[in-house]
């Protein structure tokens, strides 16, 4: 997370890219990143994340940044405690590009039709275009929620748990219904854009920091790339924070979605260190899961801890109903309200169908975008 400072000591035989920094900043304190797309004033796609930049110079600082594509920006907030910290970051670095005179939108892909975007040139980027080919056709933004661990085998070992609710939360923050100006049959066709991609994917459980260190230097190796931050999966400890890092959800439309999510993955966390769920699933059967939740959001039938999948509504409430407890002693429950409006009125993927029906593409373009601000 943004102000996290210091290096730690390497795991047993690691390299140095492993030294990691957990214990230096709050168990569960929370940092969250979000991608959002800039549009003109006619909600069309621009690509001015570089121009964004140098418009705040100083301003920006390290919580604006550019991601591979120009025609979006990311917002990263600093070290917080507490939902209401992220939500209260998040608006300020809204208003402040706002300010700017730059349009943003919040969504997991741009609705309508597009041109081709356009990469930004950074050397890191170099390695992505290399890789991607033509398969990087739309800018997906997603939502990725840091916390804070104490340690690297804790760390892994919630990467593990997390695995078990990806599901749950993919089918709570689905919003991105259309691509190119149709419904794609997708809840999240962010999902389905990035699946394209190498590297993204559910990992495997890891027995330790080691097995993590080890498997990441083989698939670092094999992809030709610098360190395991071109490792893209939808959840991963990420020693340089000390963070488990959740990637694998859609951006929210306003900052108050994304601000829930990231109660409720603090709330997960709390509760998996104090009482970890034993997982008997398979790799394989989490990641069909995961698909079913992004293919069908809240109407899919999904997995948690059982063989048997369930209705993701009901899957979604004994979640909450198990994370009650921690929230509540962390002081979290107003923010959790927002995860229950959520299961009763439908997700931003059902919003954004709504919408379309009643207002057609340029009228949901224009809910996106005035809800973004």
């Amino acid at each position: 997370m943004s102000g996290v400072s210091g290096e730690g000591d390497s795991p047993r035989g690691a390299p140095d890219r492993y030294a990691h920094r957990f214990g230096e900043s709050a168990p569960l304190s929370l940092g969250v990143e979000e991608e959002l797309l800039l549009v003109d004033e006619r909600h069309r796609l621009v690509a001015e994340s570089e121009a964004v930049l140098e418009r705040l110079g100083a301003e920006a600082g390290d919580r604006v940044s550019t991601e591979i594509f120009a025609e979006q920006i990311e917002l990263k907030t600093g070290v917080c405690h507490n939902p209401d910290d992220v939500l209260a970051e998040l608006r300020e670095m809204r208003r402040t590009i706002a300010s700017a005179g730059f349009n943003l939108l919040g969504a997991g892909v741009y609705p309508a039709e597009s041109g081709e975007p356009r990469l930004v040139a950074k050397p890191r980027y170099e390695v992505v275009r290399k890789d991607f080919g033509s398969l990087l056709a739309t800018p997906p933004c997603g939502l990725h929620v840091h916390v804070g661990i104490p340690d690297p085998d804790t760390a892994v070992r919630l990467a593990n748990a997390f695995r078990l609710y990806l599901p749950a939360l993919q089918a709570l923050s689905a919003n991105s219904p259309f691509r190119d100006g149709t419904d794609s049959g997708h809840a999240s066709a962010r999902t389905s854009v990035v699946r394209s991609y190498p590297r993204f994917q559910l990992p495997r459980q890891f027995r330790d920091y080691d097995d993590f260190c080890r498997v990441a230097d083989q698939l670092i190796a094999a992809a030709g790339v610098d360190d395991y931050t071109y490792i893209w999966w939808d959840v991963r400890p990420h020693p340089r924070l000390g963070t488990v890092e959740v990637r694998a959800i859609d951006v929210q439309t306003d900052a108050a979605g994304s601000s829930a999510l990231a109660a409720l993955i603090q709330a997960i966390a709390a509760k998996e260190l104090d009482r970890p769920t034993a997982n008997g699933l398979s790799r394989e059967a989490l990641e069909e899961s995961y698909f079913q939740a992004a293919s069908h959001g809240l109407e899919a039938e999904i997995l948690l801890d059982a063989e048997a999948p369930a209705p993701a509504k009901e899957v979604c409430r004994r979640v909450l109903d198990l994370v009650a407890p921690y929230a509540r002693e962390l002081g979290t429950e107003a923010a959790l309200e927002e995860i229950d409006r959520i299961l009763r009125e439908g997700n931003g993927a059902d919003e954004q169908r709504r919408i379309h029906r009643e207002r057609g593409m340029e009228g949901l373009l224009a809910h996106l975008a005035d809800r973004t601000r």
